[in-house]
């Protein structure tokens, strides 16, 4: 007679319920960590780039495969940086000090230039989106401005600088215009893109609830056209930069635009190149300034 055997089947294992907050925390720091290591890296490639460029450099003029003149030492840079921000004998053997370079410290310069275009770009900034609505909103208004916004956008600032000069002097009021005139049009016309993108279901669904047309603008179109707004005015700034040597090329000290294109003039090619590196820092920390405002006024962005 067989006896059978019979094989006692395993405890069941109790299901482990994961907590949901634990877990969204958990993604959550490995979010932070990613983040963080990329950051870390983009900063150590960029430290690394410029350390091969600055070597590079350095090599080409210790070897004198280019003149001085042409291609100064970034030590000379330096030098010519340190010299127009401290006092310093007019002359070699001379007793008599003078400030700077022109009278003035080159962040005196810088300052100098940044408030022409803090006043040139401010009135872009209040006029350009208002008139950008404006022509989104009503088609004729566009249809008759629009060409000239064009045309302004496409003249060259060494264009119209004469006549800014014939109409309001040689002083800081005709740069400030020159500096605004360049900034108005991609204010406006980012303007214009942004309200024309907004979908029209958001505006639809607004009206159905109730919202009154002023509520639909300042609750719907203006919110999903501030996006637009701040990147057209990165590109204003950016165009402001470019256009701030012109604007400073008649009685522009001080001015680091102004102090860049004397120093060419005169052959100070370190100073030169020092102006060019100081308006480049400037540059990137005031896009990098106007980022965190964005972040700031439009959390939302990029975010789905």
């Amino acid at each position: 007679m067989t006896r059978s055997t019979t094989t006692p089947s395993p405890a069941p294992v109790p299901e482990v319920t994961a907590d949901p907050e634990q877990a969204a925390r958990e993604a959550q720091r490995r979010e932070t960590r990613d983040r963080r290591r990329q950051l870390l890296r983009r900063v150590l490639v960029r430290v690394a780039a410029l350390v091969v460029f600055l070597g590079v450099w350095w090599l080409i003029t210790a070897l004198q495969l280019i003149k001085p003149l042409y291609l100064p030492s970034p030590g000379a840079v330096w030098d010519a940086f340190v010299l127009a921000n401290t006092d310093h004998p007019i002359a070699p053997g001379v007793p008599r000090m003078v400030k700077g370079e022109q009278n003035y410290y080159l962040w005196e310069h810088l300052i100098a230039s940044l408030q022409r275009i803090g006043v040139g770009v401010g009135w872009a900034i209040i006029f350009g989106p208002i008139l950008g609505f404006v022509m989104a909103s009503f088609r004729p208004v566009a249809t008759i401005v629009e060409p000239y916004l064009n045309f302004l956008r496409a003249l060259p600032p060494l264009g119209y600088i004469g006549i800014l000069i014939v109409w309001f002097g040689i002083g800081d009021t005709s740069k400030m215009w020159l500096l605004f005139l360049a900034a108005f049009p991609p204010i406006t016309i980012a303007t214009i893109n942004g309200v024309r993108s907004v979908k029209e279901e958001r505006i639809n669904g607004a009206l159905s609830l109730g919202a009154s047309r002023l509520q639909t603008i300042t609750h719907v179109v203006l919110p999903s056209t501030l996006p637009d707004v701040i990147s057209g005015i990165r590109i204003a700034i950016g165009f402001a930069w470019t256009t701030v040597v012109a604007a400073e090329l008649n009685n522009g000290i001080p001015g680091i635009g102004g102090l860049a294109y004397l120093s060419g003039t005169e052959l100070k090619t370190p100073l030169t190149i020092a102006c060019i590196i100081v308006i480049g820092i400037a540059a990137i920390l005031l896009d990098l300034a106007i980022k965190g405002v964005e972040k700031i006024l439009v959390p939302w962005r990029g975010k789905a």
